[in-house]
């Protein structure tokens, strides 16, 4: 059985290109949120087992929107994504409840494999 991923990022051309490349390496895109209050929304109604989540959303960051999942029971594994390198963000992602974070640039199905093999 594949993957459930839930895919929340503000730009709607991100969401469609990360669900291709998701869905071609297996993973099975139960759904997109454009903003964090969607994100956790989407999270409550579809109980997805991973959020691939963009840090800058336009109504509440990536970072708080993961705090929040982390508080829930049976908390989906959560990657954080980023257009900015981890160097933009590597004191915050390291006080985060998340598995891990990639540049939106480096997604592709093996490197969120390999994040979730950690």
């Amino acid at each position: 059985m594949a993957a459930s991923v839930l895919i929340a990022d503000d730009h709607a051309s991100f969401r469609a290109l990360a669900r291709r490349l998701l869905e071609a390496a297996g993973y099975e895109v139960v759904g997109e949120a454009p903003d964090g209050a969607s994100a956790l929304a989407a999270v409550a109604a579809l109980r997805p087992a991973i959020v691939l989540l963009d840090i800058q959303l336009p109504d509440v960051d990536g970072f708080t929107v993961s705090r929040r999942l982390a508080a829930g029971d049976d908390p989906p594994v959560v990657v954080l994504i980023s257009s900015r390198d981890r160097s933009a963000y590597r004191r915050r992602l390291a006080d985060t409840p998340v598995r891990g974070f990639l540049a939106k640039s480096e997604l592709s199905g093996p490197a969120l494999a390999a994040l979730l093999r950690r």
